[in-house]
């Protein structure tokens, strides 16, 4: 094993045929060893590929399990007619559908679909109940569950009410990014999203789930500790590592020896076996009472909508699905953006958002129908797992999403994962919403940081975003207006922090007057650019139409979609730019007025170096 000097790794990115190759928006650093390790070990192979998607399925299921145990944890005193983990099961199957959807005819990138935050606080509000003070577990009398003792509260009874009416909120929230995605809608906000609208989205992001964390972490710091000291040590101080003989060479690849970085990709998969298998004989991988039922679950089903029974649709569950669409359209969007920067990938069209939002929403109308109480969306924390693997691969998005599928159909074997000890939760949880944070702060550098204009945009975002929730969290009396359902809706927006953040990003970043060049966006080419330059620009449109496009199985059904529906494809675009023709050098330039600042000399520098 070798170490090589310190310098800055190159993330890698696979394309469609799943080739490793560094991508860089700036001359990459020589490397001898990365570039051996991409140059050689030719494409990604199957070993490696499926090594990658079982750390990733790790991140997903830790998310499943602790969102539907915080939950259940906040409805009233009762339990379910069936086993929860048929419960678990639906969600997994809905997210491996909506995974392999995303990836193969979505938004086109490596993204891995997963219950998010922005499911969870409305149908907290939609169960009028707090969040619990800590999870209880069988044999830890320290950790107890405070229930609901205010004047709403309920005896026992069923939980399938509560479940079915959050599975119609769910569904609401479906068919309404469904409706956005079609209507061209996420594409045109994007548009508009420059630096200063997503860097306060991803930082608020990554704290988001800081008290989730907590409350995980506290049934067994130690433990805790350990899994996220394990992470860094294998992410960070021994990423640069390389081991020889790398195993998963393909047949084609020459017969030198190719160093591995074996740390870094296993950085997740290491430290959640170590940590587990350390916390069998602490009595601490047991499942908790809240997914500990006397009904047995099967080893084999077929999911299937109306199993239980049809989701239930009422005003409050209509308010709470408008909140939930509206909130988990702009964390999906800041997670397009984050992934496509941390892959080196041109940003995302506005076709590829559409058409992302419309799958996220069928994914969302899937779960709610299997009776799943969490819709689907864009994982944060797993496209923090991409950048601490600084490795992303559709190959490995498609075999996460078939792997949640065909565990979806053994609600025993989603049994076991229920096992997953609470503070390995709250570890990878804390360190993968650690680095979705720490990219808020990269999104910003790309805007004038010495600007008081955007210095304020950033800040006044972010604080309130914090504040507003946790006033209404922590107020004397709820907000009441004397109507449940704008209740609901209400409280559902306002303490939605990514909500809050990319709203108020938005507003002032569009409505503050401000150069192009001071709010980070790209600027026209001056006349000085030669036309290699200008060539160079239409290599990267080219690279957007190859990573973003529509695979080519599908690409023939392009002529069949209706015109209403052009904004899913990029044949209008298209034909936007053949209609315009060539454009000489200069033509390009900016138009705006009051934008005749000249371009910077780095980055005239910086593109012809490219």
């Amino acid at each position: 094993m070798s170490r090589s000097p310190p310098h800055p790794i190159p993330l890698l990115s696979m394309d469609s045929q799943d080739a490793l190759a560094p991508l860089s928006l700036l001359p990459a650093p020589q490397n001898p060893s990365s570039h051996s390790w991409a140059s050689r070990c030719g494409p990604l192979t199957w070993g490696l590929s499926c090594l990658l998607a079982l750390q990733h399925f790790l991140v997903l299921a830790s998310l499943l399990y602790a969102f539907h145990l915080l939950l259940l944890c906040s409805l009233p005193p009762g339990g379910l007619s069936y086993s929860p983990a048929q419960l678990l099961a639906s969600s997994f199957f809905a997210c491996g559908v909506s995974t392999v959807l995303q990836t193969w005819t979505g938004s086109r990138l490596p993204l891995v679909q997963a219950p998010s935050l922005e499911f969870l606080i409305p149908a907290l509000v939609l169960t009028s109940q707090k969040l619990p003070k800590a999870i209880q577990t069988p044999g830890n009398v320290s950790l107890t569950m405070y229930p609901c003792r205010g004047p709403g509260c309920h005896g026992l009874e069923s939980w399938n009410t509560s479940l079915r009416e959050v599975s119609g909120a769910v569904v609401v929230s479906g068919l309404l990014q469904g409706i956005l995605g079609l209507l061209g809608g996420p594409g045109c906000v994007f548009a508009h999203c420059g630096p200063l609208v997503l860097a306060p989205s991803l930082f608020v992001a990554g704290l988001s789930a800081h008290r989730e964390v907590a409350h995980f972490c506290s049934a067994q710091w130690g433990l805790a500790f350990l899994l996220i000291l394990l992470m860094v040590i294998c992410s960070q101080h021994l990423g640069s590592c390389q081991v020889p003989s790398c195993p998963w060479r393909s047949s084609l690849a020459a017969s030198t020896h190719v160093h591995t970085p074996a740390f870094r990709l296993l950085s997740v998969l290491v430290p959640v076996a170590c940590v587990w298998i350390l916390a069998a004989p602490l009595g601490l991988s047991v499942i908790p009472l809240q997914l500990s039922a006397a009904v047995e679950a099967p080893w084999f089903w077929l999911p299937h909508p109306g199993e239980w029974d049809w989701p239930l649709l009422t005003p409050r569950a209509l308010a709470a699905g408008i909140s939930m669409a509206s909130a988990v359209s702009t964390s999906s969007l800041g997670c397009y953006a984050l992934c496509g920067q941390l892959l080196h990938w041109p940003p995302p069209p506005p076709h590829a958002c559409n058409r992302g939002l419309s799958l996220e929403g069928l994914g969302s109308v899937l779960a709610g129908l299997l009776g799943s109480p969490l819709g689907t969306a864009s994982s944060f924390p797993n496209v923090g797992t991409v950048s601490l693997f600084q490795a992303g691969s559709r190959r490995v998005a498609h075999l996460v999403g078939l792997l949640c599928m065909g565990l979806g159909l053994s609600p025993r074997l989603v049994k076991f994962l229920t096992t997953i000890p609470l503070p390995v939760l709250g570890g990878v949880l804390g360190v993968t919403q650690a680095v979705v944070l720490s990219a808020g702060f990269s999104s910003f550098h790309l805007a004038d940081i010495d600007s008081g204009r955007n210095v304020f945009i950033m800040g006044f975002s972010i604080f309130m975003a914090l504040l507003l929730p946790r006033w209404l969290r922590e107020a004397p009396a709820p907000l009441n207006t004397g109507w449940s359902p704008l209740d609901v809706l209400l409280r559902s927006l306002l303490t939605q922090p990514i909500f809050m953040a990319g709203l108020l990003g938005f507003l002032l970043e569009n409505t503050i007057s401000g150069t192009r060049l001071e709010r980070g966006l790209g600027q026209g080419l001056p006349s000085s650019f030669t036309a290699q330059e200008v060539q160079k620009l239409q290599k990267s449109r080219e690279k957007t139409v190859q990573e973003y496009g529509l695979p080519f199985s599908i690409q023939n059904l392009c002529s069949c979609i209706c015109q209403s529906l052009c904004c899913l494809h990029p044949i209008s675009e298209d034909h936007k730019d053949e209609e315009r023709g060539p454009s000489e050098p200069g033509e390009t330039s900016d138009l705006l007025l009051g934008s005749e600042e000249p371009c910077p000399a780095s980055t005239r520098e910086e593109l012809r170096s490219q």
